[in-house]
């Protein structure tokens, strides 16, 4: 393929002006000329290389330092490594070079940014321990995890590139791993994109469709911010305020959730978009501000009061600080309203890297120390949760990446905010770790109550503790921070270590008996094959006897099953190769890989799957190939921790079966409501109903029906007809 050489050095050109177009005001010279040097680097080392798409490789490192520039805030050095952030991995360029050239801070950042880059070539069950690193990078350079959500942003916006199968795995990588980690360090816009995008590619006729209606409402919300612009505008001028008024559409993947939360259409989401008003001031007054804007709108319009949060008064653990009403606008509907000064609004959209911009004026200090404390408290999970499993340890953590909070007292009177559900116990470890091993109680307002108890917001804690207590393992069932389990976990893993020691040992004589090696990923493998939760209750097991040198037998002959199945997708089978015709009767609906091979499977019970579904084969270790909806609970965890055992799916012949799935049915009840359901069931549509279970309370009925469908299309168009009964109010699949 030719390229226009002299086009594309004077394309590459404009885009690194349009970069410092966006830099040489904030930053001074020396700042300015770091940033050239980094890009002139770069584009050394990227002289020969392109994208996917053919354009110049250099595109890319100038897309995220703009990223990183613009949507970030970050300054100069944060710049100069997102321009070099594949330097490392990609060119002659090394550690030391860099060093050299710009210093040991932006040689470690790129190279902190190169160890994450690495574990995108490499097989998933070696990249599962590089999501602890990515992790660990957290608390020595957050901008190393600032820069790679950039990166990461930068691929998604230019992922139409790639080939599907990869498309999807990126995608769910991204909103497994990516998008929590956006969200706790407070970079709300970023982290909605990406969830959006991932949505794109996962489920793209969601995405088109919630797209589609959202730009065929935009008219309708532009009158609507107009008019609401119109009646509180005129009040908060006469009170002499400096402000601004924006309107915006909430984030697909978000209006989505709620669709599928509350079991309603995209017509029935009522808040799918928001007001906010943003205004200037300084330091002294911002709060009164915020609370006289307040008052105003809600002299101009009726508010929920269930529905106020403050985040002002208490800003959230990411230094998120807005106050949210929800008022009766002017047609009627209920729509929220978030007043912010610009200082919070820029923390809002910018997240952690924006709270050392206002630190002279401003009590940013807590915030600031919440993140910290946050940061040390992922670097000790990581350290001392070793013997979990990764897909034990993300969950973990992800609850403290996307939990809401509840805000609770210390007898002093300080502030400790934690996740929502949070106990008296892990409260007691958010104090300090010696008083959670040591707890036995509670005094909540001055009542005494049991460890287990579930914090609510403005609660007054005080632990009761005794040298004498120790750990339980119940204490696991009702913890939910990531400290307090990782702290209990530890204490008794120490009391059955040398028991653990001993099943190892056994462990270890059985493998080299059978001749296999005994090393990590083979010990992930039987811990998945006996569905054991750690490779400790492995070796315990073994310890204990009830696993023995039968079951290993058992584990030698499904893996040498997984492997044929495993090395018959990594490469296409030569022409020569003879496969047995399978024995199952229905192998003619679905086939597998690029070559369309016929092999046994059978349905995963985590979805329903009807033909016409969009579908994968997941390749288990013990059950052979699974067969699930793309739109599975699971999916996204299967395809970004377990990539290398997704394989294409494709039906064959969706007529020659039928397919029992469930639905709901509700709306106000009347006579003969029951029989024009039956006659559009079995009459207009000619299906097999199953069972039929109809409750009826008040005028409301809500029932389930059990049918044998025989495709997408029937599917749909019943619940176009059943819609249509006068009195139905909503009908979903289950």
């Amino acid at each position: 393929m030719s390229y226009d050489l002299e086009q594309e050095n004077k394309e590459i050109l404009a885009r690194y002006k349009d970069l410092i177009s966006n830099t040489y005001r904030t930053l001074d010279e020396e700042n300015n000329k770091l940033i050239r040097k980094a890009f002139d680097i770069a584009l050394d080392a990227h002289k020969e290389q392109r994208r996917k798409t053919g354009e110049p490789y250099i595109y890319h490192p100038i897309a995220v330092a703009k990223i990183v520039a613009t949507e970030i805030g970050l300054g100069a050095t944060s710049i100069a490594c997102a321009l070099l952030h594949d330097v490392i991995e990609d060119s002659d360029y090394t550690y030391e070079d860099l060093k050299k050239i710009f210093g040991k801070k932006i040689a470690d950042i790129v190279n902190g940014l190169t160890k994450i880059s690495i574990m995108n070539h490499q097989n998933i069950s070696v990249q599962s321990e590089n999501y602890r690193k990515l992790l660990l990078t957290l608390s020595e350079d957050f901008r190393v995890i600032l820069i790679k959500i950039a990166d990461r942003l930068h691929n998604m916006r230019t992922l139409e590139s790639m080939a599907p199968d990869k498309q999807k795995k990126i995608a769910s990588e991204t909103v497994y791993i990516y998008a929590p980690m956006a969200h706790r360090l407070g970079l709300y816009n970023i982290k909605s994109e990406l969830e959006d995008l991932s949505l794109k590619y996962n489920n793209p006729d969601v995405y088109n469709e919630i797209s589609e209606k959202l730009e065929l409402a935009k008219e309708n919300r532009e009158r609507y911010i107009e008019e609401f612009t119109k009646e509180v505008s005129k009040k908060l001028h006469e009170e002499g305020l400096n402000f601004k008024i924006k309107g915006r559409a909430k984030a697909i993947s978000s209006i989505y959730r709620k669709m599928l939360k509350q079991g309603v259409s995209f017509e029935e989401v009522f808040d799918n978009y928001a007001i906010r008003i943003i205004y200037k001031s300084d330091a002294k007054n911002e709060k009164f501000l915020a609370w006289k804007i307040y008052s105003i709108v809600t002299d101009v319009y009726h508010s929920n009061p269930s529905r106020m949060r403050d985040w002002i008064t208490q800003p959230r653990s990411t230094g998120y600080e807005s106050l949210h009403l929800t008022v009766l606008g002017p047609d009627k509907k209920w729509i929220e309203v978030q007043i912010r000064s610009e200082r919070m609004d820029e923390i809002a959209e910018k997240g952690v890297a924006a709270h050392y911009k206002y630190k002279e004026g401003y009590k940013q200090s807590s915030e600031d120390r919440n993140f910290e404390n946050w940061v040390t408290e992922i670097r000790e999970v990581l350290e001392q949760q070793q013997n979990l499993s990764t897909s034990e340890l993300l969950d973990n953590i992800k609850l403290n990446l996307y939990s809401k909070e509840v805000f609770v007292f210390t007898p002093k009177g300080e502030i400790k905010i934690l996740p929502t559900n949070a106990t008296a116990l892990d409260f007691a470890f958010a104090v300090h770790s010696d008083l959670g091993m040591k707890c036995l109680g509670a005094k909540i307002n001055g009542k005494l109550v049991p460890i287990s108890y579930t914090l609510q917001n403005g609660d007054q804690v005080d632990i009761l503790s005794s040298q004498n207590q120790k750990p339980k393992s119940d204490w696991l069932e009702f913890v939910v921070t990531s400290k307090a389990k990782s702290k209990i976990k530890s204490y008794l893993n120490s009391q059955k270590n040398q028991i653990v020691e001993e099943g190892k040992e056994i462990l270890q004589r059985k493998l080299r008996h059978a001749k296999i090696n005994f090393n990590d990923e083979e010990i992930n493998k039987l811990q998945k094959f006996f569905n054991l939760k750690s490779s400790q209750e492995l070796f315990l097991k073994f310890q204990n006897n009830e696993l023995d040198a039968s079951s290993l037998r058992k584990y030698i002959e499904s893996k040498n099953v997984f492997n044929n199945l495993l090395s018959r997708f990594r490469k296409s089978p030569s022409k020569n190769v003879h496969y047995e015709e399978p024995k199952e009767q229905n192998l003619d609906m679905i086939v597998f890989g690029k070559d369309e091979e016929k092999l046994n499977y059978s349905y995963a019970k985590c979805c329903t799957v009807i033909p016409g579904d969009k579908i994968f084969g997941f390749i288990t270790i013990s059950d052979g190939i699974k067969v699930h909806s793309d739109n599975c609970p699971n999916a996204i965890n299967l395809r970004a921790q377990y990539d290398y055992r997704v394989i294409p799916a494709k039906w064959v012949n969706e007529e020659s079966f039928k397919n029992r799935i469930k639905i709901e049915i509700e709306g106000l009840d009347r006579m003969g409501m029951i029989n024009d359901i039956t006659t559009v069931i079995s009459g207009a549509m000619g299906m097999d109903m199953k069972s039929m279970s109809i409750e009826s309370n008040n005028g409301v009925f809500n029932g389930t029906i059990n049918l044998e469908v025989k495709n997408r299309n029937q599917l749909e168009e019943t619940f176009k007809k059943l819609k249509g009964i006068n009195g139905v109010s909503r009908i979903r699949r289950i």
